[in-house]
C-alpha cells in the first residue's frame, strides 16, 4: 500500500513557505503522495454539522489555503512524489477553468497529479460561492462530462445543461495523458456507482474495516456492471486521527490513538485491501515539528512493518 501524508494548508500551517518545505521533507522521509483539501470559510452558525466526532467544525478551518496553489508550492519544492485533492469540491468553479488549472498543474509537475473530487457537505460553501445545493450530482456529471472533453479532445465541444463550449481550440493538454487520474469521494449508493462507471478510483475516510470494504465492494460491482475492470480502480482512505501519548480504547482508533495505533489501523488498511492512504494531523499537531515529528514515526513504524 502506497503512504501520503497532507500537504500543510491550514490552522497555523497555512504558510507559504512552510508548505514547500515540509513538502520536501515529506519526500525526504519515503512518502509516495501529498493531499490538499478544499474548504473556503468558517461560519459562525454552521449551516451543517462537520462529518465525525461531535459535530464540530474544526477551529483551524478559518484559515485554509487554496488546495491547487498548495499543491503548486509542493510541485516546485519536490521531484517524483505524486500530488493530488482530496477532496477538491471541483463545482464551485467553472470546468473549462478548472481544466485548465489542473492542466496547468499536471504540466508543472511532470505529470503528477491525482484529482480527487467531493461535493462537499457544507450548504453555507455553496451559497457562499452560488452555486445551487440542489442538484450536485447531475453539475458534478456534466462537470466531468467537461473535463473529459478539454483534456482529451482535439477540437472541444460541449453543450449541456449548465454549460456550452462552442467548437475550439484548447491546445494546453495534461502531461498525462489521456488525462490524470480522476478519483471521486462518496459514500451514498449513487456516488458509488459514479465512481464504478466513469472515476480511475475512490477516496474514501477511515471507518470501521466492515463499513469501509463493503462500500468498495459497492464501486467495484458498478465497474462490472458499466463493463470496466474493477481491477483497475484504486481505493485511497483518507485518515484524521487525534494523536495521543497514551493508547486510545479499540473503538476510538483511528479518529484518535497513538502514532503505533494509527499506523496498525493503516496495516489493516492495506490488509483490506486499500492502495493507498494519507494520513492528516492539522488538527492535532501542535507546532510545525510536531507535524514533521508524526510523519517521520509513522513511516518509520510502517516501513518497519
Amino acid at each position: 500500500m502506497r503512504l501520503g501524508y497532507s500537504v500543510p494548508q491550514y490552522g497555523t500551517f497555512a504558510d507559504p513557505d512552510f508548505i514547500r518545505q515540509a513538502s520536501t521533507a515529506l519526500e525526504a522521509m519515503g512518502y509516495d503522495s501529498l493531499w490538499a483539501g478544499d474548504r473556503i470559510l468558517l461560519p459562525l452558525a454552521p449551516s451543517d454539522p462537520y462529518p465525525g466526532g461531535d459535530g464540530t467544525v474544526p477551529a483551524a478551518f478559518g484559515t485554509f489555503f487554496d488546495p491547487l496553489t498548495a499543491l503548486t508550492l509542493a510541485a516546485v519544492g519536490t521531484r517524483e512524489i505524486r500530488l493530488g485533492t482530496s477532496t477538491l469540491n471541483a463545482l464551485w468553479q467553472p470546468p473549462v477553468l478548472l481544466a485548465r488549472t489542473l492542466t496547468s498543474l499536471d504540466l508543472l509537475s511532470h505529470g503528477r497529479l491525482d484529482v480527487g473530487i467531493g461535493l462537499g457537505w457544507l450548504r453555507d460553501e455553496y451559497a457562499a460561492t452560488g452555486v445551487p445545493w440542489r442538484g450536485k450530482g447531475a453539475r458534478l456529471e456534466e462537470t466531468l462530462d467537461v473535463l473529459e472533453a478539454v483534456w482529451t479532445g482535439e477540437v472541444v465541444e460541449h453543450k449541456g445543461a449548465l454549460w456550452t463550449v462552442p467548437p475550439s481550440r484548447i491546445d494546453l493538454k495534461p502531461c498525462q495523458r489521456p488525462r490524470p487520474p480522476i478519483l471521486l469521494a462518496g459514500f451514498t449508493p449513487p456516488a458509488l456507482e459514479r465512481v464504478g462507471r466513469r472515476a480511475d478510483g475512490w477516496l474514501g475516510t477511515a471507518m470501521p474495516m466492515p463499513y469501509l470494504t463493503a462500500l468498495w465492494d459497492m464501486a467495484l460491482r458498478a465497474a462490472s456492471g458499466a463493463g470496466r475492470d474493477p481491477s483497475a480502480l484504486r481505493m485511497v482512505v483518507r485518515v484524521n486521527p487525534q494523536i495521543t501519548d497514551s493508547p486510545a480504547p479499540a473503538d476510538r482508533v483511528p479518529r484518535a490513538g497513538t502514532v503505533r495505533q494509527v499506523a496498525d489501523y493503516l496495516l489493516t488498511l492495506a490488509e483490506a485491501g486499500a492502495h493507498e492512504a494519507f494520513v492528516d494531523v492539522q488538527t492535532t499537531a501542535s507546532s510545525r515539528q510536531q507535524f514533521l515529528d508524526v510523519a517521520q514515526a509513522l513511516v518509520t513504524l510502517l516501513h518497519a512493518g
